[in-house]
């Protein structure tokens, strides 16, 4: 890598048509590529301990606006523990007489749990896809605010529900907002903290849900004993706390100055810097805008474009795969068994109140082994490996609970199992838990960074819905009763993702976006990207990468977006968003009277220097 400081050289060759005028503006006093360099060198000698000095004003607004998904965590723990608590059954379940297996008489059948359970699964599936043009036509301090206001309004309708039906009306329009929360959370944290923090407090969404759900089985412990219709009420209407505070708070937090760059405002991205960043002599928030600048241009050099379609094209179709497939790991690889395991807990024969204390309890060890992959792990070693021997060891502890079930009517067998379930929740916290959200937010391109995390959430919630479906049909009494078998059929698909893994999933540990760019645009291995060095201005090879990704690819007219896919574009272009629908049409860029390419945002980046 050029030393720091240094002006980046220039040659004369074929780049894909694209203007390289761009990288000769003058910021400050040096060019913008020769800033760029700067900054990514002086952030990769950082430590964490620096980092945590320099960001912490990041850290406080990223922990802020994840927060808003522990009321996801919470309200999904709910109905899966809800179907064996008393006062819900009598209230929404049919009677089917008294059992070991239903003390109470009533019991939900195996479809109207599903329904309830997949109802905000369901509603979350279209809460993400759209909230991938949401946050790019307004941003996700915007779309935040706006969603909590109306997830507030629709809590009344599970609050009082009369019906299961209206209930799980309730459930749909919910899990819309649940959709946007879970994927604006972590693609804001990956644009606002430096590659050190990453990893932390993108994974701190998924230590979020956890929360949710400690919280829920709390109260749903303290209630259990309460058969009066509180007992399920209460659990709901203490999800209006969580907007009365988050609300206000994130109405002061600062915009992502990624945003604010592909939107040309350079100088609110610059203001949104100084926000997140400690003032110090050695820090300049100019300095960190001319790497998001210099990233942003880079991949419209590669023709990365801005649109859904965009993330199917070239070498982004790779980076799409791995996001969605470690997101959908998550789920299959027992998550819908051995997590949510109060039910299974009754299933085997323990008492109700033992079952929710081991509920709690597995909530409980979820959150300490976050804080052990945090400080044990994520410093020492790289998501690969973590990854891919986490879905090792989690599959073999579901092949045990398998094998072990013949024997279940043995106490001692079935409070072996129970302690196999939290044995794999603590595993699962320890690598997919965590990874599953961290690596989505890290993929993907900036520039295509959150629709990639809302592809890969809506590959998770596809699953998690078929998942879940078939999980209550494998433990209903009614249905198929596997019982503890069921760790066999979660146990196989883990082994295909552990596979799967091992060949597919690259090495991003302390990479930077740039240098992701690089290394997937020139098809790297996956086992190879930890090893592989590569100097991230050299412009030499930028510019055959460009020549291979040019817009034509060297074979014709631009390529199109196909008729059937939505013109959202347009839509955004009639409510003053005229300069996104042009980037998305056109794949961001730009062309000079000389019949070049040049970054849309360039004469941005003119203006605002004539003034700095």
């Amino acid at each position: 890598m050029s030393e720091k400081g240094q002006d980046v050289i220039h040659f004369d060759e074929p780049n894909g048509n694209f203007d390289r005028t761009w990288r000769e503006e003058q910021w400050g006093s040096k060019k913008l590529s020769a800033a760029a360099q700067d900054v990514a060198k002086d952030e990769k000698d950082m430590t964490i301990r620096q980092a945590i000095k320099v960001y912490k004003k990041a850290i406080i607004w990223s922990l802020v606006i994840s927060t808003c998904v522990i009321m996801e965590g919470y309200d999904t723990n709910l109905l899966g523990n809800f179907y064996a608590y008393p006062s819900f059954q009598k209230k929404y379940g049919d009677w089917v007489g008294v059992t070991k297996q239903t003390p109470t008489g009533y019991s939900l059948t195996a479809g109207w749990q599903s329904g309830l359970g997949q109802g905000s699964g369901c509603g979350s599936i279209l809460g993400t896809i759209i909230n991938g043009w949401l946050v790019t036509a307004f941003g996700p301090r915007n779309v935040l605010l706006c969603t909590l206001c109306v997830m507030t309004c629709f809590l009344f309708i599970v609050f009082f529900a009369p019906s299961k039906e209206v209930l799980l009306v309730g459930e749909i329009l919910l899990g819309f907002e649940w959709g946007i929360f879970a994927t604006t959370a972590p693609a804001y944290a990956s644009e606002v903290l430096p590659l050190q923090l990453r990893v932390f407090f993108t994974s701190y969404v998924n230590m979020c849900f956890i929360i949710g759900q400690f919280i829920s089985g709390g109260i749903l412990r303290g209630l259990v004993s309460r058969n009066d219709q509180w007992g399920y009420r209460i659990p709901f209407a203490i999800q209006w706390i969580w907007p009365a505070f988050l609300i206000p708070l994130i109405w002061f937090a600062p915009e992502s100055p990624y945003h604010l760059v592909r939107h040309n405002r350079l100088e609110e991205a610059e203001r949104s810097i100084r926000r997140l960043q400690a003032a110090g002599p050695d820090l300049d928030p100019k300095r960190t805008l001319a790497t998001i600048v210099y990233t942003n241009n880079l991949e419209e050099q590669l023709a990365v474009g801005t649109s859904y379609f965009d993330c199917f094209r070239g070498f982004e179709r790779r980076r799409t795969e791995i996001a969605c497939v470690v997101f959908g790991g998550q789920l299959v690889c027992g998550l819908c068994f051995a997590y949510a395991s109060t039910y299974f807990f009754q299933q085997v024969g323990l008492d109700m109140k033992a079952a929710y204390s081991l509920g709690v309890g597995a909530n409980g060890l979820a959150l300490l082994a976050c804080f052990a992959n945090w400080f044990l792990l994520m410093p020492y070693f790289g998501r690969r490996t973590v990854y891919v021997w986490g879905m090792c060891a989690m599959a073999i502890e579901l092949c045990l609970i398998g094998i072990l079930n013949p024997w279940t009517n043995r106490p001692s067998v079935a409070w072996t199992q129970a302690v196999l379930t939290l044995v794999w929740t603590v595993t699962f916290q320890l690598s997919a838990g965590q990874l599953g959200w961290a690596l989505p937010a890290e993929i993907g391109s900036t520039r295509l960074r959150q629709k990639t995390v809302c592809l890969a959430r809506n590959v998770s919630n596809i699953t998690g819905v078929i998942g879940g479906t078939l999980e209550n049909f494998f433990m209903n009494p009614k249905a198929w009763n596997l019982q503890g078998y069921t760790g066999f059929v979660w146990g196989g698909c883990a082994w295909l993702v552990f596979i799967w893994a091992f060949f597919r999933l690259p090495e991003t540990k302390d990479r930077s976006f740039h240098e992701l760019d690089i290394l997937f645009a020139r098809n790297i291995p996956a086992r190879k990207f930890k090893t592989t060095q590569i100097d991230e201005f050299d412009e030499h090879e930028q510019n055959q990468l460009a020549a291979r990704y040019s817009v034509d690819g060297g074979q014709g007219p631009p390529l199109r977006r196909p008729s059937y896919v939505p013109s959202v574009t347009n839509v955004l272009a009639n409510h003053g968003r005229a300069e996104d629908a042009l980037a998305q049409r056109r794949g961001s860029i730009i062309a000079t009277p000389n019949g070049s390419r040049r970054p849309s945002i360039a004469p941005a980046v003119t203006e605002y220097l004539k003034t700095h």
